[in-house]
């Protein structure tokens, strides 16, 4: 009785430790899906910009990022 007590306590920590590390891996996979589906949605946005600036001839085109303005300020001041 005292070797079925000890095996199946056994048994429930490897099952215990299964579950914990299939968990882990249940988290890392969320992170790489939601990384992935980050970089679609980006392209996505980059690739619809292209093309409406495609279909109106460039008439509309992006607002640049405040990176972007501060790049351009730079660059025209050096240019004085």
């Amino acid at each position: 009785m005292k070797f079925t007590a000890t095996a199946l306590l056994i048994t429930s920590l490897l099952v215990l430790a299964g579950c914990d590390q299939a968990e882990k891996s249940a988290q890392q996979l969320m992170g790489k899906a939601a990384e992935s589906a980050k970089q679609a949605i980006d392209d996505t946005h980059k690739a619809a910009e292209q093309a409406l600036s495609d279909a109106t001839g460039g008439l509309i085109s992006k607002k640049p990022s405040s990176a972007e303005d501060e790049e351009q300020s730079n660059s025209s001041s050096q240019e004085i």
